[in-house]
């Protein structure tokens, strides 16, 4: 049994979340492979041959993976599978993964399964349904199992310790099914949202976007990340980018400090497995403060300032 991992990177570092994906499948067992797609990536492939418990890395490595497309890494990953007599195919439950995933899926004509926080078994997994308010356990009688892996369900491996050989893989032609045509990423001071060891979020609560300038003095404080819930991202207050929950990013930091946020079951899937949970409401009533390790019922903008104040 061997595992191929969809390793994500920026061209020269490898994404936080590939170490939590290599714990899943060291728990599914036996050999571990990790797949490097891009051009001009050999600091990214070496990273991963250090990654204690990697056995082989394979380096795809041709000018139209410089912007990579999902069309083409898929192509890509599929001609390793398919060669290599690969048993699973992992990759972390991001926007890469969930979107490079589905298609190595379709072809190799099995059932993906997504978002898996356990291993019961290497056909057996746990995966969150109804928003997180239910997990299922999945068996799988696919011959490749292909699965997205969320992050904050599994610990991070070992970035070093490894000295797995890098191995170039077959290049396969571009398929000119869509091109990148341009990126904007966005710039902030903050740590980045999915790997910060805490993160502050503004609800509807607070108002307007002004307001959301009493959490930016207390992360600088606390250098943490700025989170938000889907009401203050629609009602304009903060960047789509801020978006924790159901459908904007799941984080897992060791301390997550919920302000004006009610704790709708969406926002909750996102963020209920941090390991310390602050919660701040006028609302005593509030969903949020059922999982909440500490709550402060009170007015935020008197609260948030006095706590700045003290730190």
């Amino acid at each position: 049994m061997t595992i191929l991992i969809l390793a994500e990177h920026d061209g020269s570092a490898l994404q936080p979340a590939v170490l939590h994906t290599m714990t899943a499948a060291q728990k599914i067992g036996g050999d571990v492979h990790v797949l490097v797609v891009g051009a001009n990536a050999g600091a990214a492939a070496k990273a991963a041959a250090s990654i204690a418990g990697v056995t082989k890395v394979l380096y795809a490595d041709a000018p139209h993976f410089a912007s990579p497309t999902a069309e083409n890494v898929a192509v890509a990953a599929v001609a390793v599978v398919k060669g290599g007599g690969y048993s699973h195919v992992l990759a972390s439950a991001t926007g890469f993964g969930k979107n490079v995933l589905p298609r190595i899926a379709a072809l190799c004509d099995v059932a993906q399964i997504s978002d898996i926080v356990a291993v019961e078994a290497p056909d057996t997994f746990v995966r969150p349904i109804y928003a997180g308010s239910v997990l299922a356990t999945v068996r799988s009688a696919d011959p490749i199992k292909v699965i997205t892996v969320r992050a904050t369900g599994f610990d991070a491996a070992q970035a070093t310790g490894g000295n797995a050989e890098i191995v170039a893989a077959a290049q396969e032609p571009d398929t000119g099914l869509s091109r990148v045509t341009g990126q904007e990423l966005s710039k902030s001071e903050r740590p980045e949202l999915t790997s910060a060891r805490i993160v502050v979020s503004g609800g509807r609560g607070l108002g307007s976007a002004e307001n959301f300038k009493l959490l930016e003095a207390l992360a600088a404080k606390l250098n943490a990340a700025i989170g938000a819930s889907r009401a203050a991202v629609d009602a304009g207050y903060v960047p789509n980018d801020y978006q924790v929950g159901q459908t904007g990013k799941i984080v897992a930091p060791d301390l997550y400090l919920a302000v004006g946020i009610s704790g709708a079951i969406q926002h909750l899937a996102g963020m209920k497995d941090s390991k310390v949970i602050v919660a701040i409401n006028k609302d005593a009533e509030a969903p949020i403060f059922q999982i909440a390790d500490y709550g402060l019922v009170g007015d935020l903008f008197q609260i948030i300032p006095e706590l700045t104040a003290a730190l």
